[in-house]
């Protein structure tokens, strides 16, 4: 499929209204509209993340290409979301979307899970909740995994209107424990002290 962006302003949305996937119209502040605005914002978070790991040789061999692939996912989840339910043609992509197991299970959401079942083997366990900010990467890794819980949140809320492919929520709830667990093995990867929440202090 190729896409061809040779105008990037239209002006066509200048009084507040948007058009869809398939070409209907909504506005801007519609819950179906925010919703794919914050998987664009989760995208970016993404980015970000990406290039500060690409910074570090002990990190970047092993998550750029899970990244990559996060990245092109969540494109594709936005133009899911960007479509009105009714349009003839989303089930289709949605079923192109979709990657089933023979044990019912979808194939990205196998690929985090052991993703981060082989990240967190290697981690101490657990006494506390961790504090933002062990690192750099650390502390972008938990903005991506905050980010991520509110698009979930509003993934729920959107249903009671237009509804959301479960395979979609499940992605982006593992996605936000996928942010959590790189988090930790990124600071431990660069020798990184984890700062814990000191519920005594």
């Amino acid at each position: 499929m190729s896409i061809r962006l040779s105008k990037i302003y239209t002006r066509s949305g200048d009084k507040g209204m948007t058009r869809l996937v398939g070409g209907d119209q909504q506005r801007k502040d519609s819950l179906l509209v925010e919703s794919y605005g914050e998987v664009d914002e989760l995208n970016s978070h993404v980015g970000l993340l990406r290039a500060l790991a690409r910074q570090h040789a002990e990190l970047s061999e092993a998550s750029e290409p899970i990244f990559q692939t996060i990245q092109n996912d969540l494109f594709d989840i936005g133009a899911l979301l960007a479509t009105m339910p009714d349009n003839k043609d989303l089930a289709a992509r949605l079923d192109a979307f979709k990657k089933p197991l023979e044990d019912g299970s979808d194939q990205r959401i196998n690929t985090l899970e052991q993703q981060i079942d082989a990240w967190n083997e290697h981690l101490p366990e657990l006494n506390s909740f961790v504090l933002p900010g062990g690192g750099v990467v650390n502390a972008q890794a938990n903005v991506a995994r905050t980010v991520c819980r509110r698009l979930e949140r509003l993934l729920v809320q959107r249903q009671d209107t237009y509804p959301v492919a479960p395979v979609i929520l499940a992605y982006i709830n593992r996605l936000s424990d996928f942010f959590f667990v790189y988090g930790r093995w990124a600071s431990a990867q660069l020798g990184e002290a984890e700062l814990l929440w000191d519920m005594n202090r």
